[in-house]
This record gives C-alpha cells, sequence and structure tokens, in this order.
C-alpha cells in the first residue's frame, strides 16, 4: 500500500495498546514503549485511544484483546512474545480469535539463520516461531525472532528497541488518517485563571484540541498549552487567539513552551 493510498483524511482512526507483564505490574520494569507507540501512532494518522496493562495471565489477556480489538481499529500488544514458558500472548491471542497456534515456516526459517552461528535453534527457541493460524510476520532486524500481525492485532515485542524496530518496519503499511501536529505555548500562570480562555478559544477553533499540563518551577506555578489539529494553519490561528487571550489577561506566552 503506498503512503497516499493509505490516508482517509475523512476519518479518525484509533489504536489501544495492551501492555503484557508481570514486570510491569510489580514496578521492576518501567513501560516505555507507551510513549514511542504513542508518537508513531500520531505520525501514521492513527489515535492512540487507550491503554491497558494486564499480568502473563491467559485469562485476563484473552479478555483484554477481545475488548480492545472490538472497539479500536487497531490493536498493539507489547511483551510475551519471548521464548520462555511464561510468553503466552501468541497463545491467548489465538484464543481470542479462536483458532490454532501454528509453526510459522518463514518464523522458522529466520530464526535458523539468526541462530545457526549462535548454536541453533532449540526448543525454548522455536518458540517464537509460534503465531496463531493466518498471521504474517513483523520484520525484526534486530534479533531475528519477528513480531506477528492478525486480524487487526500487532504483537510487538516488550523489549523497547526492539519494538521500535518492528513499529518501523510497519511504517507505511496501515490505513490511517492525517498526521497529528502540535503547537506549544507556555506561560506562567495557573490553569485556573485560564480555565474559560483555553475552553472558549478550543470551541473557537474547530478541529483543534488544546491540552494544559501545569508544573512547578522555580517557585512558581505555570502551565504548557498543547494545541493539537491535523491542519498547520487551524493550529496556528488557535495559538495567535490563545496568545492574544492570554495578553489580555497581563500574561506573556511563550512559543514552544516554558
Amino acid at each position: 500500500m503506498s503512503d497516499a493510498s493509505r490516508i482517509d483524511p475523512a476519518r479518525i482512526w484509533t489504536a489501544a495498546l495492551l501492555v503484557i507483564g508481570d514486570e510491569i505490574l510489580s514496578g521492576r520494569t518501567h513501560d516505555k514503549n507507551i510513549a514511542q507507540v504513542a508518537t508513531w501512532l500520531n505520525v501514521q494518522g492513527i489515535r492512540l485511544k487507550e491503554v491497558r496493562v494486564v499480568a502473563d495471565d491467559m485469562a485476563a489477556i484473552v479478555e483484554a484483546v477481545n475488548a480492545l480489538r472490538a472497539r479500536n481499529d487497531y490493536l498493539f500488544t507489547t511483551g510475551g512474545i519471548g521464548p520462555t514458558h511464561d510468553d503466552i500472548t501468541v497463545d491467548a491471542v489465538a484464543a481470542a480469535l479462536g483458532v490454532e497456534v501454528v509453526i510459522h515456516p518463514a518464523a522458522r526459517a529466520m530464526l535458523e539463520d539468526y541462530y545457526g552461528p549462535r548454536g541453533g535453534v532449540n526448543e525454548a527457541r522455536l518458540r517464537m516461531a509460534r503465531v496463531p493460524a493466518g498471521a504474517t510476520l513483523i520484520e525484526n532486524a534486530l534479533s531475528g525472532a519477528p513480531g506477528i500481525a492478525v486480524a487487526n492485532i500487532h504483537l510487538l515485542a516488550g523489549v523497547p528497541h526492539i519494538a521500535a524496530e518492528m513499529l518501523a518496519a510497519l511504517t507505511g503499511t496501515l490505513q490511517g488518517g492525517l498526521p497529528v501536529l502540535s503547537g506549544t505555548i507556555g506561560c506562567w500562570v495557573t490553569e485556573s485563571e485560564v480555565a474559560d480562555l483555553l475552553r472558549e478559544t478550543e470551541q473557537a477553533h474547530q478541529g483543534c484540541q488544546i491540552g494544559s499540563y501545569p508544573f512547578f518551577r522555580e517557585g512558581k506555578v505555570g502551565a504548557n498549552f498543547v494545541i493539537r489539529a491535523t491542519d498547520q494553519g487551524i493550529i496556528d490561528a488557535c495559538m495567535a487567539d490563545l496568545m492574544a487571550g492570554l495578553a489580555a489577561l497581563g500574561r506573556q506566552g511563550v512559543t514552544g513552551g516554558i
């Protein structure tokens, strides 16, 4: 699919992310995939609408997969596709879809090629060639073990730099809308002082969303206001009006944020 043909500017495409792993819930591992998946999706013109974190539990993963894939265009998962006994994401997704787990011949060939000089493919490594029946592969240039695409679900590695390689392989292949653009204005002001201004400015510019992110720095309270839209002209007009509104309140906005 060409990059141009995959874009539908008239529709908002959505995705959910399912983060899988006991180590995330225990706090032992700090998840870094949410931000990189969200950023990548924005560039593809797809909005990340929700994120759920579940343990390495078959029933919990199946329930989450079925709920999230039903109400979004895409579902991405991270974690649980490695070589150990607790890597059960493939089994859970297959169960959710009602299909068998099979060895994908191309995945097996990739693993044999990668692990040939590294001791060969053993039973544990062969687990990484298991896929839900009917799945296709997502290339992984780093470690040989591929990601998996089946139905509207994309299974990525939990290791962030490997997940990034899989996302790179998917770039430009998914149907999406226009990329989400943004601009930022920072100001030393409390949110309560500008709540009405933010609401009125957003309402005056259809297609814009204004997010307010307060901070406390240098003994003072401030906030950064992020304006998001799919049209740069709309963002520019909204930012100009917000800057003027802040000035009318005796506050100076800083383009680019503080």
